[in-house]
């Protein structure tokens, strides 16, 4: 065993010796791909979550120095018609790209580096070689020798585009590495499969990608291997009750991120609470949050009030194609918001094509990072969030209707303001402050109908439930009148406290809203 070639297991031991949840069916997946034309992947998903776990893992199952079957036999994957097919049989090479950069002497080559002490390893195991040089010259001889195949794994793979951003020949010089070991004509004789893990997906020149051989699963599109990389729902759940932690402050803090039926969390973030007992932003001041200020800072044509938008709760559309793939060829709203995608600060809805931020974490980093002079006017959007919520709360329906008009005036640019519906986005975004206190549900069956918009609170909180009913070019009692005679508050019939309704109108003619406040008497 060595440094690159067929690692030792005591960092996949590591990980089975704390809060360990079993992802070892994504090595049923590779096995189905390993010696077929699919057999070259690449996933991107943002820091934390879970990618470099998923590498150690597969370095554990195929390494052919070792037995590694007491690491996996009481896990899924030893159930599956393939473990025994595919368990220590390959030769394995490790490569974390972000070690050989943070151990870089000054003006050394990296990817020279990288070339020239695997070789070196791998000469001295297989002490017949005769090509030194180069890294597929090597593993070619080998396989030539010893009759087996490679597995290659790249842990942030695209390390090199994110820290040397600037450095653009480095940049080819590691790219044609790739293409050498990957897009030879040889390459399926010799690597039986390849898994590359980053933050970005691969890097496109032009309109063609200079690996375009491999399958990726990012977080625009990452399906089969969603559930693999990140915690679902259904795994979040059961740690919340085995450590009797409250899931749905799990949910409202590290939970939006959503692919097909699938909720995937943030594996740091998750057990960082648990271990805590501390619901909060456990994302530190990085790269990724360095180029998240940089990056809206630019303020493209767009950007700002999309930023508003999503900070106040709202989606925005987004064309992702594009997208270079890196951190410099920024040129557009949609290549930011693609970016942050990718860096895991926007959630990607695949159905609307629309991006939001997906939860209080999230929402923590966008506070830090737009506070300066340059986004004012979303700090200030943030306040009247707020005022608007306490005027509710307050029954002040006179400055609840003046918060909601200069709403109205602020979304203007971005929503066709022209019905109920448009009203309702209006709202949803104008009382974005209040989800750190209430659950909101928009057209909630009910009695008779459904209610705009209706505010639970959360848990243990002493506040008003809300039903808000929305008229257009009628008037605010008739609101109230609807929400009483459609028997809206039958939908809050197991809620025991205080209930609020609050009718909404909008007079397209005059221009001006109406509010009204009543506080619902149970008989």
């Amino acid at each position: 065993m060595g440094t690159y070639l067929n690692v030792d297991t005591s960092s996949f031991e590591s990980l089975r010796n704390t809060e360990y949840i079993d992802k070892s069916m994504l090595i049923s997946y590779f096995n189905s791909c390993l010696d077929t034309t699919n057999r070259l992947l690449c996933v991107s998903r943002p820091r934390r979550f879970g990618k470099t776990s998923s590498i150690k893992m597969l370095a554990a199952y195929y390494n052919r120095d070792i037995d590694s079957h007491a690491l996996f036999n009481d896990l899924l994957i030893a159930k599956n018609k393939s473990y025994e097919s595919f368990i220590n049989k390959y030769n394995t090479i490790f490569i974390d790209v972000s070690e050989f950069i943070v151990t870089a002497e000054k003006n050394e080559n990296v990817v020279d580096n990288i070339q020239k002490r695997i070789c070196a390893e791998l000469v001295a195991n297989f002490p017949n070689v005769t090509n030194t040089q180069k890294l597929f010259d090597v593993l070619k001889e080998i396989r030539d020798i010893t009759g087996n195949k490679f597995i290659v794994l790249i842990d942030e793979w695209d390390a090199i585009f994110r820290e040397r951003s600037s450095e653009i020949e480095l940049q080819n010089q590691y790219i044609a590495m790739l293409r050498g070991l990957f897009k030879s004509s040889i390459t399926d004789r010799v690597i039986a499969g390849a898994y590359l893990t980053g933050i970005l997906p691969i890097k496109k020149y032009g309109t063609q990608s200079a690996l375009n051989n491999f399958n990726e699963f990012t977080m625009l599109n990452p399906e089969p291997l969603s559930e693999f990389i990140g915690f679902t729902e259904e795994e979040v759940q059961d740690l919340c009750l085995k450590h009797n932690v409250n899931f749905s402050e799990m949910q409202r803090w590290y939970d939006g991120y959503v692919f097909g039926n699938t909720h995937i969390y943030n594996p740091k973030s998750v057990l960082s609470a648990l271990q805590r007992k501390l619901f909060e932003s456990y994302w530190t001041e990085t790269e990724t949050y360095l180029s998240l200020k940089k990056y809206i800072d630019m303020n493209f044509d767009g950007l700002k009030d999309s930023i508003l938008i999503m900070v106040n709760g709202g989606r925005c559309e987004i064309k992702t194609r594009t997208f270079q793939n890196d951190m410099l060829n920024i040129k557009s709203r949609d290549d930011v918001l693609t970016l942050l995608v990718h860096l895991g600060y926007l959630a990607f809805d695949r159905v609307t094509k629309e991006v939001y931020i997906p939860n209080e974490e999230i929402f923590e980093e966008f506070k830090n990072a737009l506070d300066s002079k340059a986004w004012i006017v979303v700090q200030k959007a943030l306040e009247e969030s707020e005022l608007l919520l306490q005027a509710t709360l307050a029954g002040n329906a006179t400055k609840v209707a003046e918060i909601i008009s200069r709403e109205h005036l602020r979304s203007a640019s971005v929503i066709k303001y022209n019905d109920e519906n448009a009203l309702a986005s209006v709202l949803s975004i104008a009382y974005y402050s209040a989800k750190k206190d209430y659950y909101i549900f928009r057209e909630l069956p009910t009695g008779k109908g459904f209610a705009d918009l209706v505010f639970l609170p959360r848990t243990d909180l002493m506040l008003p439930a809300l039903i808000v009913e929305l008229k257009w070019d009628k008037s605010a009692q008739s609101a109230i009148k609807q929400i009483r005679d459609k028997q809206y508050t039958e939908a809050l019939a197991d809620y025991a406290g205080k209930v609020l309704l609050v009718g909404i109108n909008y007079d397209k003619v005059t221009k001006e809203h109406k509010c009204v406040i009543e506080q619902w008497n149970r008989n």
